[in-house]
């Protein structure tokens, strides 16, 4: 399936113009974002772990030369730029289409592939060895607290004792329907450690990130768009005891949420639990 981005006009409409700016484009992908703001005259520093999509990176930037700069690492990395280095910043969260189609990175339930889902393919462990390490306590708290099981015990218990190897003999030990999308989506969730990501993230961003500047966070589930929800309100906060008189404006203006409209969803079925978040520094 065509790779299409989420909310690309909205997040246009949120930015402005963005001609002469450098914006970081975090989760590069098939590059989408990074063009669009290309083409309407803005420098882009992209990051992005999968090296699957080093090519694309580099077409991009044979067409736009100094204007593009790719980073081949996690947007945690985010932290090696400096104040001043980039004006705004784009967060596209999640897993991509393409990681899902790939069969052989073992993201989907729908092929039979080593049980891996590794958004760095060469680095830390795969999802099998995640379930091999991990105690019962351990495996049924991610299970719990990333895929939402209700008996997350029990069926960790089972993966322990069954080690599967592949996304069908997991897929084939998870006795609830509903709750094979949940687990597959809790174990990518750990082995990449998206959440410390988001969160290490959004920390640097705020450091760094200057005056008029503006962040904006596409989000796929509820999980991460809580976290990204939480730490804009508390940006976006007055500071000091809410008890007392003011003693400060607030650091940053929230901008309107946004979800795909009924056009984009006939278009991209993907979209449709996307939420566009986003603030301005003050």
């Amino acid at each position: 399936m065509k790779h299409i981005p989420v909310l690309l006009e909205d997040i246009l409409c949120a930015l402005g113009d963005v001609n002469g700016r450098t914006i970081v484009d975090c989760t590069f992908g098939a590059g989408g974002y990074s063009r669009a703001f290309l083409e309407r005259g803005a420098k882009v520093i992209a990051f992005d772990r999968d090296a699957s999509v080093v090519a694309d990176a580099e077409t991009l930037k044979q067409d736009y030369g100094d204007n593009f700069t790719f980073i081949n690492a996690p947007f945690s990395e985010i932290k090696q730029l400096n104040v001043g280095d980039f004006d705004d910043v784009v967060f596209d969260l999640g897993i991509s289409s393409m990681q899902i189609d790939n069969a052989e990175r073992g993201f989907s339930f729908r092929f039979d592939a080593p049980l891996d889902m590794r958004m760095d393919i060469r680095t830390g462990i795969t999802a099998a060895d995640l379930i091999h390490n991990l105690t019962v306590e351990e495996l049924a708290d991610i299970l719990y607290e990333y895929g939402d099981i209700k008996k997350s015990h029990g069926l960790a218990a089972l993966l322990k004792e069954k080690s599967p190897q592949t996304t069908l003999e997991l897929r084939d030990l998870i006795k609830v329907p509903g709750d094979v999308a949940p687990v597959f989506q809790a174990l990518r969730i750990a082995v990449n450690d998206e959440m410390g990501q988001i969160k290490n993230a959004l920390d640097s961003v705020d450091k760094l990130l200057q005056p008029g500047g503006r962040c904006i966070c596409v989000t796929f589930h509820s999980i991460e768009d809580r976290i990204v929800k939480n730490t804009f309100r508390k940006w976006s906060s007055v500071a000091g005891d809410p008890r007392l008189p003011m003693v400060s404006a607030p650091k940053y203006k929230l901008l309107k949420t946004k979800t795909p409209s009924e056009k984009e969803l006939n278009a991209n079925s993907r979209a449709r639990s996307a939420h566009m978040r986003g603030v301005e520094k003050m």
